[in-house]
C-alpha cells in the first residue's frame, strides 16, 4: 500500500496491492501507518441509485478527513479545497472509482466532499476522522458556476438539502 500526491495539496489516492485467484481477490483498504496524526473512529456506507448526487458536504467545526471506497458500483467523486490559507482554495480534484479499482481515495480535513453515482447502483464505505455532528454540517452548492465542475450526468437527483447549497462566496469568510 502506498500513497499517491494529487494534483491539489493534500488530498491522496491510497493505492492497494490487490491479491487475485480463481475464488476472486483480497484488496487491503487501510493502514493506519500513513495515518499517524489521524483517528478514523466513525465509518459510514451509502447506497445510491445512478444520477444521485450526494454533497458537497463540509463539516465547518471539528472538520472530517475521509477515506473514500466504493465496493459496488461506480462514482464520480469530487473534494474541494475549503482550506482558508490554502493557495488552493475553491479549487477541485474529480477522479472515478469504482468497485474495480485497486485504490481508496483520502480527504483531508478542510475539504468539501461530493459524489454522483455513475452505475445502476453503488455502494460507498467512507472512514472519518471525527463523528458526525449535524449542527455543524454545511453544503457547499454542487452547481457553483465559480467552481465549474463538470457532472456527467447534467440532471442528477439530488436531496432537497444539497439543492440549497451555499455559494464558495460563503466559505470565504
Amino acid at each position: 500500500m502506498k500513497l499517491i500526491k494529487t494534483k491539489i495539496d493534500g488530498p491522496k489516492i491510497i493505492k492497494s496491492k490487490v491479491f487475485k485467484d480463481q475464488r476472486g481477490y483480497l484488496r487491503e483498504t487501510f493502514q493506519s501507518i500513513f495515518f499517524k496524526n489521524l483517528v478514523f473512529p466513525f465509518d459510514v456506507m451509502s447506497s445510491s441509485k445512478k444520477g444521485v448526487l450526494r454533497g458537497l458536504h463540509i463539516q465547518i467545526n471539528k472538520p472530517q478527513a475521509k477515506i473514500i471506497t466504493v465496493t459496488h458500483g461506480k462514482i464520480f467523486d469530487v473534494a474541494v479545497d475549503l482550506r482558508k490559507n490554502s493557495k488552493n482554495f475553491g479549487k477541485f480534484i474529480s477522479i472515478i472509482i469504482s468497485d474495480k479499482s485497486d485504490f481508496s481515495f483520502y480527504i483531508p480535513k478542510g475539504f468539501a466532499h461530493g459524489f454522483m453515482c455513475l452505475s445502476k447502483n453503488c455502494t460507498v464505505n467512507y472512514k472519518c476522522s471525527t463523528y458526525r455532528n449535524p449542527n455543524y454540517e454545511k453544503t457547499l452548492s454542487w452547481n457553483d458556476t465559480n467552481l465549474n465542475i463538470k457532472w456527467p450526468i447534467k440532471k442528477p437527483i439530488i436531496s432537497k438539502k444539497d439543492q440549497n447549497g451555499l455559494d464558495l462566496s460563503f466559505f470565504k469568510k
